[in-house]
């Protein structure tokens, strides 16, 4: 017998004459057989972990056979439990078969058989167990360049207990505490923020980090992108500095109404361009596992085009000339590769389960797209470094070049299983390019989901990129090579299941949020035989387990305040600008 399943619902075709549809069959009909057993399709079709699903099983008797048939049944997945009512059935009649599953049972589908047994005869029948989790959406909005210290100084989540910071520490002026300065998060009238840390591996990263002792953000170089009050140039103090609370409200309010994870780290030591690549793959690396060039990742940004900005056009449709770091992780020794790459994905493994997924983001060839720097999500046109267009049925089907379509994709009832939503450059809260919109933006899409019937079952993941080389006072707890793990970045979860008013300590990075959407869906590793380990295998850190509590009572949502609304976004005319820098 052979079977597919589709969002959910399990199709089956029988192979073999006189087995029934996918989720209820009976035995063939044999001549010295002294009883028949089938079963009906267990209702209901799909279940969600934790509840039960029953079906008829009726017992046939054949040429007056009357001795009673044990029922029993064989192939349920951990956490699973079936029984009978009544447990045997003598001549022809009926029972009620339970399948009750737990918090416990992995969603999945799952082939069981339904055994009747009298004395030394044996019949049974086929079931298909389709199992789903309590969380059925899943949406991961990523922002951009900042680090809890730097976007969190909320009162009320630090008297909450998050580990917060309004000072750091230089090396240069041993023993004294540099109060963290505040700057606006946009550009409000004759206040603009104007400058960008620089966030890069090499040097940002080695020098804040300074052998753990992260007193190193003095050296940080900040490059001050148009004329304004925050207009700050060369070495200085300047990572040393905190976004005014009144800039963004709406992350406080959310982070404190749902769950604020304040040990949720990078993946990677670096930037954009391989961050993004890590939270749909686990990895930057070059090629897949066994594979020429396989234990190198992807570490810096795209380099080398003399015209244009090579942010805005990179990947596997960038020009010739382009290159991007690759770094070999246990030696730190990095060369220029061509960016255009190719590794397993999550993705593909929802490709191989017909779970749905989009993918949102302002253009084709930014950093911040990373389908553009896989090969075979892109699928060139022709081969690199000559292609100009990506045509796989990954990026015609999946990638949507336009962030706010997400928002009518929600209100037209089309949300995928998974999501993962990239914000153009004015609604990120990358430093000189945002306008300050960021968490409006982030706002509508939660409010988005919030007030329709996707509140029900979704999970929302709100995170940032990289830690944009801001000041943050906590040492990662894990450094696994010359490249991960990196600095912190904040995580907010948003659910009706996620716990209400809860400061999550547990250790998180990227690859917590592809565990999260593998358990999930009943999903496996994406490279779980490969040497060099995907973030999704990386040890000691979480699932986001901590952050959500199925036997509450699920939270009712209220609608986040924001200065813009969805309709500003939607209505929003101006192209999409990519990032300046990372």
């Amino acid at each position: 017998m052979t079977g597919f399943r589709i969002m959910g619902v399990c199709v089956s075709l029988a192979a073999t004459a006189g087995l029934l549809a996918c989720g209820g069959g009976s035995s063939p009909s044999q001549a010295n057989s002294n009883f028949q057993i089938s079963a009906t399709a267990l209702s209901p079709g799909a279940v969600t972990v934790g509840s039960a699903a029953t079906s008829t099983v009726t017992v046939t008797d054949v040429a007056g056979f009357d001795s009673p048939v044990s029922l029993a049944c064989s192939g349920l997945p951990s956490g699973a439990s079936c029984s009978f009512n009544p447990a045997s059935v003598a001549g022809s009649g009926s029972s009620k078969l339970t399948i009750a599953t737990s918090e416990g049972t992995t969603p999945g589908s799952y082939p069981l058989s339904v055994q009747g047994t009298s004395g030394s005869t044996n019949q049974s029948a086929p079931l298909t167990l389709a199992v789903q989790s309590i969380i059925q959406h899943i949406v991961v909005i990523f922002q951009e360049n900042r680090s809890p210290d730097n976007l969190f100084q909320d009162p009320k989540l630090i008297a909450a207990g998050a580990n917060i910071q309004n000072y750091g520490i230089s090396a240069a002026q041993p023993g004294v505490h540099i109060p963290l300065s505040p700057v606006p998060l946009g550009c409000p009238p004759d206040n603009c923020q104007t400058y960008d840390p620089d966030h890069s591996h090499i040097p940002a990263f080695v020098n804040m980090y300074d052998n753990g002792k992260m007193d190193g953000a003095y050296e940080i170089v900040s490059r001050c992108a148009k004329p304004g009050t925050y207009c700050l140039n060369g070495l200085g103090n300047y990572s040393y500095a905190y976004v005014q609370q009144s800039d963004v409200a709406p992350y406080f309010q959310m982070a404190e109404t749902y769950t604020f994870a304040d040990n949720m780290f990078q993946s990677n030591q670096g930037p954009s361009f391989p961050a993004h690549q890590y939270l749909i793959s686990g990895s930057s690396s070059l090629a897949p596992p066994g594979q020429p060039n396989s234990n190198l990742l992807n570490a810096e940004l795209p380099l080398g085009i003399t015209s244009g900005n090579s942010d805005e056009n990179t990947g596997c449709t960038a020009p010739p000339t382009e290159t991007a770091a690759a770094i070999d992780p246990a030696t730190g020794v990095e060369t220029q590769v061509y960016p255009c790459f190719d590794r397993p994905t999550l993705t593909d493994l929802l490709n191989a389960k017909n779970i749905s997924w989009k993918y949102y983001a302002p253009s084709a060839g930014s950093i911040w797209t990373a389908p553009n720097a896989i090969s075979h999500m892109c699928g060139p046109n022709v081969p690199p470094p000559n292609a100009t267009a990506c045509t796989a049925a990954d990026w015609t089907n999946n990638v949507v070049l336009n962030s706010a379509q997400v928002l009518t994709d929600i209100s037209n009832n089309q949300l995928a299983a998974v999501s993962w939503v990239i914000p153009s450059g004015q609604a990120s809260d990358h430093p000189v390019t945002t306008d300050g919109s960021g968490p409006s933006w982030v706002a509508s899409v939660v409010n988005a989901v919030g007030n329709s019937p996707y509140w029900a079952n979704t999970a929302i993941l709100i995170t940032w990129d990289d830690w944009g080389g801001w000041y943050d006072h906590v040492v990662p707890p894990l450094i696994l090579n010359h490249y991960e793990i990196g600095f912190r970045v904040p995580l907010i979860v948003i659910s009706p299941y996620a716990k209400a008013n809860y400061i999550s300590h547990t250790f998180y990075e990227f690859g917590s949020t592809l565990k999260f959407i593998e358990n999930t869906f009943g999903l496996s590793q994406i490279a779980p035989t490969t040497t060099l380990l995907f973030a999704d295998q990386f040890p000691g850190t979480g699932d986001l387990s901590d952050c959500f509590d199925y036997n509450q009572t699920p939270l009712v949502f209220h609608t986040i305040p924001a200065p813009l609304d969805a309709n500003f976004f939607l209505n929003d005319k101006r192209t999409p600008t990519d990032p300046d820098d990372d």
